[in-house]
């Protein structure tokens, strides 16, 4: 929660204070008075804009409102004197940078209308130097009018893609806890009660051994049929995990090349019967990396997808009409070609690459995969 006098953008840092560097202006139009009493009471007034400039940036609570009406009484004071207008500017920028709604639009609707009376009131006394800057009185009105509003809204859109940063770490953080949860929960229902079961009929066959021999067999026989129960039981959990199926990520890949007005071509079926979800996962993730690396550094039009199943071994072939890879050393370009390299070789795939007219690359995987039926015959 806000507290009430946390009133100010965190992320100005030293942009206020460049425009310090416009401070050597107003002295000016203070050398061009004939009095010498007006120049000293003008670079006073200069003198004591810059203090309370820093005093609110640095100030909070009501010492910022203090020090703000200050310096539009000494901005409007500057433009009676000597026709000095542009401490509006600052008070513009300073008053859009403050968080607090009433505050800003109380002192957005208090400079804004005073400003408006002094330009009006110099205008109809024809006020010979003032006259002389009107183009520059009209720009300095607007920005009076639009720079409080902008950067109010700028600094709101910021602190509001902040809040939205937070709530979605605080979304995935909960996100993993539920789901650590929930694997927990299904291993423990699943395993708990066999593995339980496995101890107890393990200790009776080992009283059972010299006793009753053909008991103790028995008992070793369920225990081994629990055991298969066991580990095809886990299967399907791991199974059923959340995981990167193909068929899912050519179907995001799809649409993302779409968005990049590249054309797409799929050669074949991406749901995998004989392929483990490890290797799927790795399959995924490789194609999902080529695939960015076709829409950012490739200027391709098309790209092709081919999948290739055998007995033995599956073949996925990603292939483009862009570019290409310049160099001699394709692994150095730092496109993430090395680390796809290293994951299939996890899996004992490999991947080739063909520079000729455009990029191809191959992955190729075997399939080793014996699903959870076969296993229970072995």
């Amino acid at each position: 929660m806000q507290k009430w006098y946390s009133i100010f953008h965190k992320s100005t840092g030293l942009s206020p204070y460049v425009w310090v560097v416009f401070y050597i202006l107003p002295f000016y139009f203070i050398f061009r008075s004939s009095s010498t009493l007006q120049m000293v009471w003008g670079i006073l007034m200069i003198l004591l804009f810059f203090v309370c400039y820093v005093l609110s940036f640095v100030s909070k609570g009501w010492l910022v409102y203090f020090w703000t009406s200050v310096m539009i009484i000494v901005s409007i004071s500057m433009t009676l004197l000597f026709g000095y207008m542009y401490f509006a500017l600052f008070l513009a920028f300073f008053i859009g940078n403050i968080q607090n709604r009433i505050g800003f639009f109380t002192l957005y609707s208090i400079h804004l209308l005073s400003t408006i009376i002094t330009i009006n009131y110099m205008l109809l006394s024809r006020n010979p130097v003032f006259i002389t800057q009107l183009p520059f009185v009209l720009v300095s009105m607007i920005a009076v009018v639009l720079l409080p509003v902008t950067t109010y809204n700028r600094n709101n859109q910021d602190k509001l893609q902040g809040q939205l940063e937070d709530a979605n770490k605080k979304i995935s953080g909960l996100y993993k806890l539920e789901e650590r949860q929930r694997i927990a929960r299904d291993l423990h229902d699943t395993l708990g009660q066999k593995l339980s079961l496995i101890g107890l009929k393990s200790d009776l066959a080992g009283k059972l051994v010299h006793k009753n021999p053909d008991k103790a067999i028995a008992e070793m026989n369920d225990v081994r049929q629990t055991a298969r129960t066991a580990l095809k039981e886990v299967r399907e959990l791991v199974t059923q995990m959340k995981g990167i199926r193909l068929e899912e990520e050519v179907l995001r890949i799809g649409q993302y090349l779409k968005a990049a007005e590249i054309e797409f071509v799929l050669e074949g079926n991406p749901k995998l019967t004989n392929t483990s979800l490890i290797t799927e996962n790795v399959l995924s993730m490789c194609i999902k990396e080529a695939v960015t690396n076709i829409v950012k550094h490739s200027n391709a039009k098309s790209c092709r997808i081919s999948i290739e199943p055998a007995r033995n071994d599956l073949s996925i072939m990603v292939k483009d009409d862009g570019v290409g890879i310049p160099g001699s050393n394709v692994y150095s370009k730092g496109h993430g070609l090395q680390g796809m390299r290293e994951r299939l070789e996890f899996v004992n795939g490999s991947m080739d690459i063909v520079r000729e007219g455009g990029t191809t690359i191959v992955f190729k995987v075997p399939n080793t995969f014996v699903p959870p039926e076969e296993e229970e015959k072995l």
